[in-house]
């Protein structure tokens, strides 16, 4: 596996990147400006973001663009649509964009029309099948690894312009060394969760499954660390509803309790 990204896929993901930054939500109120939402749904539905599988694209491209997503919170459906767009074409079907999931605890709705069961996924063989749960978990790692870079950047963010006893609290070890220990983590799991998106198409059925599973279970545990440090470093204002930190906390959770993955379930050792 090589793990650089290729010019195309360095392009998509400065594209994804760009789009989230300038129509994603920048405060917890912005979740709710209907005319921000609905420019962000008009912009992702143009790009072509949400058929990417149909066009040919890797699974490692989808993953590009989830973690960006992620990243910057975006909050309008992403995952479901591209999982279901993967299920089509291996259908020979065209896809059509499922309906709204049930309310969940994350508030940037990121996995509204996410299907974890399709019946459809009868109709596949079990090469296919499996694949596309690969895909699944490869996706929502990616959304979990991106989620995880974003509330780190926020508290970088926020340690570099709090004043503490006449100095930016980033400037004190204790905090420093929280943060770095933080962004050690998200390395690791970017690591890991590439080599998943990367398998789903280069490895068989079974090791990309556990590919997938090795990378949730990781990268979900780093993320929960990271997110949990964001909340500290911000201090008592990270307890409060206006702080996005919760905002990326309560995704990273959804994220992992949708295809939820078991230290059981491998075949391999993980502690």
């Amino acid at each position: 596996m090589d793990v650089r990204l290729t010019s195309e896929q360095r392009q998509l993901r400065d594209a994804a990147a760009e789009l989230a930054a300038d129509l994603g939500p920048g405060s917890v109120a912005d979740l709710d400006d209907a005319t921000r939402i609905a420019r962000l749904e008009k912009a992702v539905d143009a790009t072509g973001f949400r058929s990417l599988r149909s066009d040919g694209a890797s699974a490692v491209e989808v993953a590009i663009v989830a973690e960006e997503f992620g990243r910057r919170l975006v909050d309008v459906p992403f995952l479901g649509p591209v999982l279901a767009d993967d299920l089509h074409r291996r259908l020979g079907r065209r896809a059509e964009l499922p309906g709204e999931a049930a309310v969940s605890v994350d508030l940037t709705k990121s996995l509204a029309g996410m299907v974890e069961s399709p019946s459809e996924l009868g109709e596949l063989s079990d090469e296919d099948s499996g694949r596309w749960y690969a895909l699944a978990l490869a996706a929502t790692t990616a959304d979990i690894v991106g989620a995880a870079r974003g509330t780190h950047a926020l508290a970088t963010e926020y340690a570099k312009v709090r004043e503490q006893y006449g100095s930016t609290i980033g400037s004190y070890q204790a905090v420093a060394h929280l943060l770095a220990e933080s962004l050690a983590l998200i390395e690791g799991s970017i690591s890991v969760a590439r080599h998943a998106a990367w398998a789903v198409d280069e490895l068989p059925v079974r090791e990309a499954v556990e590919a997938g599973r090795i990378a949730k279970i990781y990268c979900a545990r780093a993320a929960m660390t990271v997110c949990e440090t964001s909340i500290q470093v911000h201090g008592g204002i990270g307890n409060t509803w206006e702080c996005l930190a919760h905002v990326y906390l309560r995704r990273v959770l959804a994220a992992t309790e949708t295809w939820p993955a078991k230290l059981e379930e491998l075949t391999i050792g993980l502690s």
